[in-house]
């Protein structure tokens, strides 16, 4: 017999996003928000975000296995547009992201 409730719907749909922070460095609170940022605006179209704790400087956020930020790569850490636009392109690169995509379209 199978049960299920309302906490197991949907939760394979959607990519896993994961945030690696250095604990050392004490960017959990950043880890965090960006996390926030994330889910409030892809709430039930990601499976989930995850935190995952690190050291030696790491800051990596991951959609799915493919890196779409490296603090040492991409040189320091994404504002919250750019890594915003980085999860819409890969989830629905057609979806607007309202503010965010307005200034863009103007210029």
């Amino acid at each position: 017999m199978s049960t299920s409730s309302s906490h197991d719907v949907g939760q394979s749909v959607g990519p896993r996003i994961t945030i690696t922070y250095c604990t050392q460095c004490q960017w959990l609170l950043r880890a965090a928000w960006m996390a926030q940022e994330l889910l409030s605006t892809f709430s039930t179209d990601v499976r989930e975000v995850a935190l995952v704790p690190g050291t030696g400087g790491i800051f990596r956020i991951d959609y799915d296995d493919d890196a779409i930020w490296e603090r040492k790569r991409d040189g320091g850490f994404p504002d919250i547009k750019t890594l915003k636009q980085r999860v819409r392109d890969r989830l629905d690169p057609t979806r607007n992201l309202g503010h965010i995509d307005a200034k863009q379209r103007s210029e």
